[in-house]
């Protein structure tokens, strides 16, 4: 507590009137401003990443044990439908304040970054599963293929995802073009 913090709580006693709360930081309220969209948008699309995981994790489960699918087969066939249920979470809850431009043109290029952030799981996947598990054979469980695939290929595919979906697919309504302002040269004559 600081001496002010006494004397304003001793002059509150004495008066009997309560003593005003001290207003939040400048510094806090800018960057709530600035950011505190960001922050909406990142919790909202962790939302639609939790239910597309857990789709993704079952499905992915399920072709490996019942279906018997090969482990890249089925990660592919988990991510596809796991992929689309995030579209239509993000494009209608995440980024529903965002300008729509053409939903087929949303939906194909959301699939083709789509496509590159299931590259880091596949990636990780293959190097633990054939890459790993070629020298240690518990590399090619399924605990394993989990751990590899749905956790950190995973979790480098959210990261390049949530960048790619916010600056090309779900466009700003506010983005306008880039204009660069040449500030004006004032030149003395003589």
């Amino acid at each position: 507590m600081t001496a002010a913090g006494t004397l304003d709580s001793v002059s509150a006693t004495v008066t009997g009137e309560p003593s005003a709360p001290t207003p939040p930081s400048g510094l806090l309220r800018r960057l709530w401003e600035r950011f505190g969209h960001l922050v909406h948008e990142l919790g909202k699309f962790g939302v639609v990443g939790v239910i597309a995981f857990i789709v993704d994790l079952i499905l992915f489960n399920i072709a490996l044990s019942v279906l018997n699918m090969e482990s890249l087969t089925a990660k592919v066939f988990s991510t596809v439908i796991a992929a689309s249920v995030a579209f239509v979470g993000n494009r209608f809850w995440t980024w529903r304040h965002r300008a729509r431009s053409n939903l087929a043109r949303e939906y194909i290029l959301y699939f083709v970054l789509n496509a590159i952030g299931l590259g880091f799981s596949l990636i990780t996947l293959a190097i633990s599963h054939y890459g790993l598990g070629s020298v240690w054979p518990v590399f090619q469980t399924p605990v394993m293929d989990n751990i590899s695939a749905n956790f950190v290929g995973a979790a480098m595919g959210t990261t390049f995802r949530f960048w790619s979906y916010r600056r090309w697919v779900f466009l700003n309504p506010d983005a306008e073009p880039d204009t660069q302002r040449v500030p004006a040269v004032v030149t003395e004559s003589e």
